[in-house]
């Protein structure tokens, strides 16, 4: 399923997320203007997260950072602004912006730190916003889970629109990042989905929402 849009209106201009969006996009476009494959390689290993970097004797914390705000292609790119366009305005509505800014990159550390400790030898840079994102899934869960997304649901040739609870929505993306992830334990991998981040970071989500909601109210 695809979502296309919920139910919840936004009470206040989500300029947390439209900022992470326009930093996203301006980084890939960075990346894509650079002339040589071996440039944007270097680049990928230098900003990326690498899990056998980060575990070893001269660990580059920073990249733990750096790498949420890159991309691999543009379906990577356009894929994961598509669902923090659609879920994070209102999660940052219940945060308020400097919350939602820290529960972010948090749910982006925890979802870095899960891929490590499941694949810590991996050479591979991690790069993308979705840990993140999936944090920002679990904290829709708990916040908004009687709330309705349209979706997209291709059927072979066809296509069909349906309006599903985000409750269902978001367990079932939840159950498939985990099935993938467990399928994928064992298995050498040169690059792909780091499913176990998604995992990571929607669990983060779920643990986390409660205290940083609360300081809207505050």
């Amino acid at each position: 399923m695809i979502p296309i849009r919920d139910d919840i209106p936004s009470r206040t201009t989500p300029w947390v997320k439209i900022a992470f969006i326009a930093i996203s996009v301006a980084a890939f476009l960075y990346v894509n203007s650079l002339t040589s494959e071996g440039s944007v390689r270097a680049f990928y290993m230098t900003f990326g997260a690498v899990p056998a970097a980060l575990t070893g004797s001269d660990p580059a914390y920073l990249t733990v950072l750096t790498s949420m705000f890159l991309h691999g292609g543009w379906g990577h790119l356009l894929g994961n602004m598509w669902y923090l366009w659609i879920f994070g305005n209102n999660v940052e509505d219940a945060m308020g912006h400097g919350a939602f800014a820290a529960f972010y990159l948090l749910c982006g550390i925890s979802a870095t730190a899960a891929q490590v400790l499941i694949d810590p030898a991996s050479r591979v840079p991690m790069v993308g916003a979705s840990g993140a994102i999936a944090g920002v899934l679990g904290a829709y869960l708990v916040l908004y889970p009687a709330a309705r997304v349209l979706a997209v649901v291709p059927i072979w040739v066809f296509i069909r629109f349906v309006e599903v609870p985000a409750i269902l929505f978001l367990v079932l993306w939840f159950l498939l990042q985990l099935f993938l992830g467990v399928s994928a334990l064992g298995v050498q991998q040169e690059g792909g989905v780091a499913f176990w981040a998604h995992v990571g970071g929607f669990v983060a989500g779920l643990v986390l929402v409660r205290p940083f909601a609360r300081f809207r109210h505050r």
